[in-house]
């Protein structure tokens, strides 16, 4: 596996920490990339370059995408506000329209240019907010476009987009990455997060990270605003 090398989607946050241990600990040659596509929440990029370092990846890349232009999400859009009232069963406005789709074809761009065999994302289908490209039929799409539309895929030898965490619960989450040494104290999930990466405690992220910590029989080692 030494002279395997995989692309991972590193948000700063949770989720992908944990990925990005997981694949340093399979013997990855680990290449990291973060988006600045508009957010409120910028701390989440300090914490992903950092986090990157910390875990030993081979470079760090932060594409700009101007998300906050199109608009129709509470994260890009300052003028909608984040919900705070607890995860329902209905899509919410923190969704960010095809963020994923547009994410894994800049990361299928660079895993090309690096001929990289592995492409991580931690999209997880169990505890989530509901957002529709986070589950397995559309990871399985996305695969097949891989597939088609690389020269790296026409050829024989394109990227495997991998998601360990996808069935997995948060609480299962966090034990695997206590378990290969995660800080999370580093981690930013938060929404709504300050400039310092203290979390508000509210937001769908952060219920479900507390619910997780909680799950896990763990401290919960977030900073919060208060």
């Amino acid at each position: 596996m030494a002279d395997q090398t995989a692309v991972i989607l590193l948000s700063g946050g949770l989720d992908s920490v944990t990925l990005l241990a997981l694949a340093r600990s399979e013997g990855y040659q680990c290449h990291t990339l973060s988006f600045a596509y508009g957010q409120r929440h910028t701390a989440e990029l300090a914490a992903a370059a950092n986090l990157s370092t910390q875990y030993g990846a081979k470079s760090h890349r932060v594409v700009p995408i101007d998300l906050g232009s199109i608009g129709g999400s509470a994260l890009t859009d300052h003028s909608l506000s984040v919900p705070v009232d607890g995860v329902t069963d209905q899509i919410p406005i923190t969704y960010v329209p095809a963020r994923n789709t547009i994410f894994l074809a800049y990361a299928l761009a660079v895993c090309e240019v690096l001929e990289a065999q592995a492409l991580f994302v931690g999209v997880n289908a169990v505890d989530y907010s509901g957002y529709p490209d986070c589950r397995p039929e559309f990871i399985a799409a996305f695969q097949t476009l891989a597939n088609l539309a690389t020269k790296a895929g026409v050829e024989g030898h394109g990227v495997e987009v991998k998601t360990p965490l996808i069935a997995l619960s948060k609480a299962e989450i966090i034990k695997l990455g206590v378990g290969l040494g995660v800080d999370y104290s580093q981690t930013v999930s938060c929404y709504s997060a300050d400039e310092q990466g203290r979390a508000c405690g509210l937001c769908d992220s952060c219920r479900l990270r507390k619910q997780g910590f909680a799950q896990a029989g763990l401290v919960d080692p977030t900073r919060y605003q208060a």
